[in-house]
């Protein structure tokens, strides 16, 4: 099955031009490495070739996608060059198809790390949690030259935009830490990476709520097939949508019912204002009052199955007043009666 990607759009000035000049010369390196003429590239992504010489120069998002892209067909290295050994066009795409079928990120990206090893030992990947932030590490096997930064940069962003991609979520940054000194254009990185960016520090690094680690994949082979007809897009597009929040919703409505009486409780639980905390939710297809049900549904259900105690009971503790409002409150969410769903229990149940 083809993994080839698809020209972007043609490049326009019209967008932020934010991404750093050294990033486009790295690429112009590689060319060289080959033998090969940058400029039509260039041209292509209408970069002027005298923009080189200018260090303070930046170029839009787009232009760098059509300049990536160009350059891995024409060397046929999705690496452009980093490595000791080429990365054959669709080399990535096949390190997202291994991953697909993992029930978590967490999973996913272990063996998304796993398998980048297999094309190339120059560095390694690893996946790690510790005190609830998880660290996805880059380590050199072999020291990477004029092409560390860009190497580490852009695989750690390939790598963070799969993860966003397999879970259809944004995951914001905890910190960044990078082994090399700060560049001449250090006021970038708050554009490559979102929070804090620690240089000079002991190890390559993103660092982020272990939590996302347990979402669940949530593409197939079809979504795959749209994604690689413009690959690139993952290390450049925002993810809005944070799913993460759900599952911090529903963990404390369960947990800490004390801290979920009402949205105000909540949102400070969660160190969100309420107004954050429904937008939030609404992004992500949610609401409160949805997640609320579905914890109670849920209890309500585990409750009647695994327990003898009375249906009044059950509603009491399910947060109902009365059994009558329990009962037509479970007949919406299950479409049975609570009696109903009791008299299904296999015959052993305690």
């Amino acid at each position: 099955m083809s993994l080839q990607l698809s020209a972007p759009p043609r490049p326009t000035h019209t967008g932020r031009a934010e991404t750093p000049m050294a990033f486009v010369q790295a690429i112009v390196q590689a060319y060289s490495q080959r033998g090969l003429d940058p400029l039509p590239a260039l041209v292509e992504a209408q970069i002027a070739p005298e923009a080189l010489q200018q260090p303070d120069a930046r170029i839009t998002a787009l232009q760098m996608e059509w300049l990536s892209a160009t350059a891995m067909r024409e060397l046929d290295d999705e690496a452009l060059g980093w490595f000791s050994r080429r990365l054959p066009w669709g080399s990535y795409g096949m390190l997202v198809r291994a991953s697909l079928t993992a029930p978590t990120l967490g999973v996913a990206l272990a063996r998304w790390c796993r398998h980048h090893g297999l094309l190339t030992d120059d560095i390694h990947l690893q996946v790690s949690a510790e005190a609830g932030v998880a660290h996805l590490q880059l380590h050199e096997h072999r020291p990477l030259g004029t092409l560390q930064e860009f190497a580490v940069v852009s695989v750690l962003r390939n790598a963070l935009g799969v993860a966003c991609w397999l879970t259809d979520s944004r995951i914001p940054l905890v910190q960044t830490t990078l082994r090399f000194a700060p560049p001449q254009h250090d006021d970038s990185y708050r554009v490559l990476f979102d929070g804090p960016t620690q240089f000079n520090a002991p190890t390559h690094s993103l660092q982020f709520d272990a939590g996302y680690l347990s979402l669940p994949v949530r593409r197939d082979e079809a979504a795959l097939q749209r994604m690689l007809q413009r690959a690139l897009l993952l290390t450049v597009r925002p993810y809005r949508r944070d799913r993460l929040l759900v599952e911090k919703v529903r963990q404390t409505l369960a947990e800490h019912p004390e801290h979920s009486r009402n949205a105000d409780d909540l949102a400070a639980w969660l160190n969100l204002s309420p107004r954050t905390l429904h937008r939030q939710l609404k992004e992500e297809g949610a609401s409160l009052q949805q997640l609320k049900d579905a914890v109670r549904r849920d209890l309500a259900m585990d409750l009647l199955l695994r327990t003898q105690r009375p249906i009044k009971q059950i509603a009491a503790e399910v947060g109902f007043q009365n059994e009558k409002s329990f009962m037509r409150a479970f007949k919406g969410w299950t479409g049975a009666t609570p009696e109903g769903v009791r008299s299904r229990r296999p015959p052993h149940s305690n």
